[in-house]
């Protein structure tokens, strides 16, 4: 009878086992719940731009974007872009040190704010500094213009063709950063032999990082009226390109009318029409 009740019970559960392992069907009483939908997948190469933020013994970076900057994907890439290739070269310089932890911490700071957002020009700003020793950081200074209607980032060499254009542009430019370089040394109040040495050497430096060549100009923000298009451009040159350290970043507005003659046919339609 032992025997018997022995082989009853291992029958019971292996009954039990397979009920366990088949599948239940749901009751009519409870229906099943749907399977969750999967979050729906990026477009291939499309970058999603977050806050950064690091800290270490040896570095620290800082990185923010406009909080809107994810609808425009070809603008994000071209942020993310610029933004990895300074964080690149802070941590080519950490890697130098060799584990060393150096006397003030390496630094990147970059920001990048929204200038102008309309449904045919986003422009937007790059400013920061990238410290790896010595006195003060590197400025980091870029602008970019994101055409939403065409996909397109604005540049220089595709805005104006041609000799002529960037001559325009550079007489332009040159005029007024001459006249802000005087203005400056005349509020300094130095001796006749050092005012006209500091215009000299500052004069050249102007005229070399002014030359008529789009690569002089590729920094610019679009000035806009209400409407909407762009009445000016205002080239921006960062720190060394046309004058020391200390002047700092400078700019210079170049208006349509003396523009339109050179711009490229494509993007003529953002430009005011001149007055008449």
């Amino acid at each position: 009878m032992k025997r018997l009740s022995t082989c009853c019970l291992l029958l019971l559960l292996a009954a039990c086992q397979r009920e366990a392992d088949a599948p239940r069907s749901p009751s009519p009483e409870t229906p099943a719940t749907p399977a969750a939908e999967a979050p729906a997948a990026k477009p291939e190469g499309q970058v999603e731009l977050a806050d950064r933020i690091e800290r270490d013994q040896r570095y620290l970076i800082g990185i923010s974007y406009p909080p809107n900057i994810n609808q425009y994907p070809g603008l994000a890439a071209e942020l993310q872009r610029y933004s990895q290739a300074a964080v690149d070269e802070l941590m080519q310089a950490v890697d130098g040190l060799g584990g060393e932890k150096p006397t003030a911490p390496y630094d990147l700071s970059l920001a990048f704010d929204m200038l102008a957002e309309t449904p045919q020009i986003v422009a937007v700003a790059a400013t920061g500094s990238s410290y790896t020793g010595g006195a003060h950081g590197n400025p980091l200074v870029a602008r970019f213009v994101w055409l939403p209607q065409r996909k397109e980032l604005l540049r220089p060499d595709r805005l104006i063709t041609g000799s002529a254009g960037w001559q325009a542009v550079s007489d332009a430019v040159r005029e007024q950063l001459h006249a802000a370089l005087s203005q400056r040394i005349d509020g300094d109040d130095t001796e006749p032999a050092e005012r006209a040495e500091l215009l000299k050497s500052g004069l050249k430096m102007i005229d070399e990082g002014t030359a008529p060549d789009a690569g002089n100009f590729a920094q610019f923000e679009p000035v806009l009226d209400a409407t909407g298009h762009v009445t000016a451009l205002r080239f921006v040159f960062p720190p060394y390109q046309v004058g020391p350290y200390s002047d700092g970043v400078q700019t210079a507005e170049v208006p349509a009318g003396l523009l339109l003659p050179h711009v490229a046919q494509p993007y003529r339609g953002i430009f005011a029409a001149p007055a008449a």
